[in-house]
């Protein structure tokens, strides 16, 4: 199976090696680049824009507390261009208030999965995020450029 391209968008380093390592352990051996606040996901998503293979990611693992630019705005960013409409994004964040799932959802998210406390319980769900969304789902189809 080719190599397929993770965006994590996490501003914790911490987490971030979390996540990083979770997908490692998890059996998940694909190319993760990392956008530390909101500002550089839609940088790295939108600045190829017009160009001939504009950058998008296989799946976008959004936290949603972000320094420049909230998980919703990126969000809402991500859904409203058509070559960014059907990307896979999956909120993982240890927010667990419902008014954030709710938005989550309504924004578009596919999937809103919160932080386990527990490393062992993170390592499996984010292992399983990776087979999900990057093996087992079938993503949409890219509009022709």
């Amino acid at each position: 199976m080719p190599k397929k391209l993770i965006l994590l968008v996490e501003d914790n380093p911490d987490d971030e090696f979390l996540t990083r390592d979770a997908l490692r352990t998890g059996g998940v051996m694909h190319d993760v680049v990392v956008a530390r606040d909101g500002a550089e996901a839609v940088d790295w998503i939108f600045a190829a824009e017009g160009d001939s293979s504009p950058r998008t990611p296989d799946l976008v693992l959004l936290d949603l507390k972000l320094p420049k630019m909230s998980g919703f705005d990126v969000l809402e960013r991500i859904r409203s261009n058509s070559r960014t409409r059907g990307l896979p994004v999956v909120i993982l964040t240890s927010s667990s208030e419902h008014q954030d799932i709710q938005r989550s959802y309504a924004t578009g998210a596919n999937s809103y999965v919160r932080k386990p406390v527990n490393f062992s319980e993170f390592v499996r769900a984010v292992q399983a995020l990776g087979v999900y969304w990057l093996t087992v789902n079938e993503p949409a189809q890219q509009p022709a450029q």
